[in-house]
């Protein structure tokens, strides 16, 4: 049983709400028999006029408390539920990689006061939000690689999982190649007609066992485009490192300048090879064609399953139950009843 987000586990036991409605109504026609607990008095005729005390108008309430009580109680045996929704929606769309360098020269603070990592976060979010109808998965690379999400629809789980990429969680290093090579594993069996990668990177590759050349190749024959984009303007740029004071022995942080390259021309190479462009992050109309050519390639359906997670809402109509019950009985027990 399931309207909008909210269902019933157990919806069996609300059979047991209609028994305890049934309280009540059996309370009422109890207090409507003449006969009922009569006692004959010649005199009754002249009682009729003689208001009811409170005692008499409250006689019915024990039933309707223990009816109210049943009824909250069934409920609760229901299990209530609320839970976000996630539909089995078909959409026609583009299978994208994105592959997101966290090696420690995207520490470099090119682009005052930002550094390059937070540069090009900033860059993937914006492409994310842009992607409607397309499945998206995240790859962060160093020395080596690790997928973060596989394709998926859901744009919040993607954005939560950017977010909580940091600097340092993989051994440092740019393995480019391997960035490539694990992105093309989660489009390996992916039926889309246009599958494609945007890998965000200093481009300076200097680690791994994939040649980014011999990537870009595999890429070529599994018909992946492979869109590069560059972070960092390269020469001389200050970077944090830690530092330990000789007299407190605490670690603090300084900036220090230091030389650092980019590759721009191994990323074109890399996009050239597999028909797809290179772009530079500091340019915002480049980003605005690098969503424009996408959404020119040839779209495919993509089915995305559904799922929903439920918060259980019983605890507190399990609550109301037992306090109607007591309330019941307690008035039951002092005498106010209409059933003997």
């Amino acid at each position: 049983m399931d309207w909008a987000g909210f269902r019933f586990e157990d919806p069996a036991w609300l059979w047991l709400a209609s028994a305890g409605l049934l309280v009540p109504v059996a309370a009422w026609l109890r207090a409507r028999d003449p006969r009922a607990s009569a006692v004959a008095f010649p005199g009754a005729s002249r009682l009729r006029g003689v208001r009811r005390g409170l005692r008499v108008r409250l006689r019915a309430l024990p039933a309707a408390l223990a009816a109210l009580g049943i009824v909250a109680g069934a409920v609760a045996l229901a299990r209530p539920q609320h839970g976000l929704l996630h539909e089995d929606v078909t959409t026609q769309g583009v299978d994208i990689v994105v592959a997101l360098d966290v090696s420690g020269s995207m520490a470099a603070e090119d682009f005052q006061p930002r550094n390059r990592i937070e540069v090009a976060k900033g860059v993937v979010a914006e492409f994310i939000e842009r992607r409607l109808s397309d499945r998206v998965g995240l790859v962060i690379f160093a020395a080596r690689a690790l997928t973060k999400a596989p394709p998926t629809t859901d744009k919040g789980v993607l954005l939560r999982q950017l977010e909580d990429v940091r600097l340092g969680t993989l051994p440092d290093g740019t393995a480019i190649g391997s960035g490539i090579a694990t992105a093309l594993t989660r489009l390996r069996h992916s039926r889309a007609r246009s599958k494609v990668v945007v890998l965000v990177t200093d481009g300076a590759n200097n680690a791994g066992e994939i040649d980014p050349a011999t990537a870009a190749d595999i890429a070529k024959a599994m018909e992946v485009r492979v869109y590069t984009i560059l972070v960092g303007r390269g020469g001389r740029v200050p970077i944090p490192v830690k530092v330990q004071s000789p007299l407190t022995g605490e670690v603090g942080e300084e900036r220090v300048m230091m030389e650092v390259d980019v590759d721009e021309g191994l990323l074109q190479r890399i996009a050239a090879r597999t028909g797809a462009e290179f772009y530079r992050a500091t340019d915002p109309e480049a980003l605005r064609q690098i969503f424009a050519r996408i959404d020119r390639l040839e779209k495919a359906e993509l089915h995305a399953a559904a799922w929903r997670r439920y918060r259980d809402l019983f605890p507190p109509v399990l609550e109301t139950a037992a306090a109607l019950l007591v309330a019941a009985a307690t008035l039951w027990a002092a005498g106010l009843r209409v059933l003997p």
